[in-house]
């Protein structure tokens, strides 16, 4: 079963973005029964790019399988990754074929048969073709190198070049490429204010494109923000409010401590009348108001 969907449908969540626009498409869905497990392969796209999701579902409850360590049976790849996984099946699939029927006398103590990893960004992927006696499969797992949950699927032997046919069919359609941004990046600022150095640097990872501002505090030691890119307009705008308030109270303690405005002007008291600065006057970052003589 192969379905598409339209680019604009969202695909649920929203822990991303604000809930004002889609933070996942569904681009399209393949569904795999493989003797008793039921597969699915879906592409979909966010910000970061295009990647594929497969899970094995429940029949009893509809939802992703959960198993009894646990972990979810799910995982996540990027188009290039797919791709690189779907090379790995056919030679699993060739090394399977090679083997003779099961042995139990001779099956390693780990049931392992044959081994693979795959790395993406900070994602790793172990392939582990195992025997034990209920047959053999394919083990797919999928970790974090910082520590987050891991996930795996197990694929029977004999779907492995089923699965591998609608991995094929899914990169045909949508490419190896993973999407995300492909420009180049903004160069480094840096700002020294008094006896401080702040430093603004933009990057990219398999999460998207982020600010990192961090202050110097040592020689070899700096304390460090991430601003994500789709918060940047967000970011500027508290900061810019900030910096308004502040300005206007930094007025009004200036008219406090001199008397206070004339009556009717916005002069000093028992001074000339003078005009108020204009926004053009004020370094709103700063907050700084050029003093008058």
């Amino acid at each position: 079963m192969f379905e598409y969907h339209g680019q604009g449908m969202d695909a649920g969540g929203n822990n991303f973005d604000s809930g004002q626009q889609p933070q996942e498409q569904e681009l399209a869905t393949k569904m795999l029964q493989i003797q008793s497990k039921r597969f699915y392969l879906d592409v979909k796209q966010n910000r970061r790019g295009r990647f594929i999701k497969v899970a094995e579902i429940d029949d009893r409850t509809g939802y992703v399988r959960i198993g009894a360590d646990g972990r979810r049976s799910q995982i996540f790849l990027a188009m290039s990754t797919a791709a690189e996984f779907r090379d790995h099946l056919s030679s699993f699939s060739d090394f399977y074929s090679s083997l003779g029927p099961p042995n139990p006398d001779n099956v390693p103590d780990d049931g392992k048969l044959k081994s693979e990893m795959m790395l993406k960004d900070n994602r790793r992927y172990y392939l582990d073709l195992k025997e034990n006696s209920r047959g053999r499969f394919l083990r797919v797992s999928q970790t974090i190198t910082r520590g987050g949950p891991r996930s795996q699927i197990a694929l029977p032997a004999q779907g492995m070049i089923e699965f591998r046919d609608a991995l094929t069919d899914l990169l045909d359609d949508f490419g190896t490429d993973d999407g995300g941004f492909k420009g180049e990046l903004p160069e480094g600022r840096h700002l020294r204010v008094d006896n401080k150095n702040f430093y603004f640097d933009i990057g990219q990872n398999n999460r998207g494109i982020y600010m990192k501002v961090s202050e110097k505090v040592k020689s070899n030691f700096r304390t460090a923000i991430t601003v994500p890119e789709k918060c940047w307009t967000r970011f500027r705008d508290i900061l810019a409010d900030y910096c308004d308030k502040m300005c206007r109270a930094h007025q009004q303690n200036a008219e406090n401590h001199q008397g206070g405005p004339i009556p009717g002007g916005s002069g000093v008291r028992g001074g000339p009348s003078q005009p108020a600065p204009s926004s053009s006057d004020i370094d709103t970052f700063s907050c700084n108001v050029p003093n008058r003589i």
